[in-house]
């Protein structure tokens, strides 16, 4: 069961944060005729996660590291921040003419872009490399499928892109805990709340994006 949530929550992960990615690979791919776009869009996955999977599993082993895992944990939270408080930045990125000029455009973005969704799904996954290759695996397929709907969805539904920043500060939470020196500084420091941080840095996320959004709309 709880190899299940894990597993719902590293695919909630990956569409709230593949926005830019399912973009990406619509716009590579987008003067291919339809069936050299299907290929480049399909080759473009499966090199997508086998690039997902060496550096999650790269991440995994770093964050083993005293105080790298305390380190990532507050560029994951500065990521659930961003999330919910910048504007979207627009992607430029020029149509391929050939397959595999298309692929090429899609792993290289994929590798700039993936620092979030790899230390996301390395906090979340705690070193289950089953579940880390299960929910790349089955995520990035998702994303590809439906690069033209899941920015749509993110726009229709904002509830999805909160539920996402809440998961990725949680996480942040856990990690600072799980750090071998860090952790036990918290620990020390806040003996009888320390267990409450990942939620309170969760609600924190979501009330301050909720903050802003609100004060956009009433400006």
């Amino acid at each position: 069961m709880d190899s299940l949530l894990l597993l719902g929550e590293i695919l909630m992960i990956n569409l709230v944060l593949s926005g830019d990615n399912a973009m990406v690979i619509a716009m590579a791919s987008k003067n291919l005729p339809e069936k050299h776009r299907r290929q480049a869009v399909w080759w473009g996955a499966a090199g997508a996660v086998g690039l997902r999977c060496i550096l999650t599993f790269a991440a995994v082993l770093l964050l083993k590291i005293p105080y790298i895992e305390a380190g990532g944990a507050i560029l994951l939270l500065w990521i659930s921040f961003k999330l919910l408080l910048e504007e979207e930045e627009e992607l430029k990125i020029e149509g391929s003419s050939s397959v595999w000029k298309s692929v090429r455009t899609i792993l290289l973005a994929d590798f700039i872009m993936s620092l979030d969704n790899v230390l996301a799904i390395a906090g979340l996954a705690k070193g289950d490399l089953a579940l880390i290759v299960i929910g790349i695996a089955i995520s990035i397929p998702i994303v590809v499928w439906g690069s033209g709907i899941i920015v749509g969805w993110l726009h229709r539904f904002p509830v999805l892109v909160f539920i996402g920043a809440y998961i990725l500060a949680y996480t942040a939470g856990n990690m600072l805990l799980q750090d071998a020196k860090f952790g036990a500084v918290i620990s020390f420091m806040l003996p009888t709340f320390h267990s409450m941080l990942p939620m309170v840095l969760g609600i924190i996320v979501v009330a301050t994006g909720m903050l802003k959004r609100k004060m956009v709309s009433a400006g």
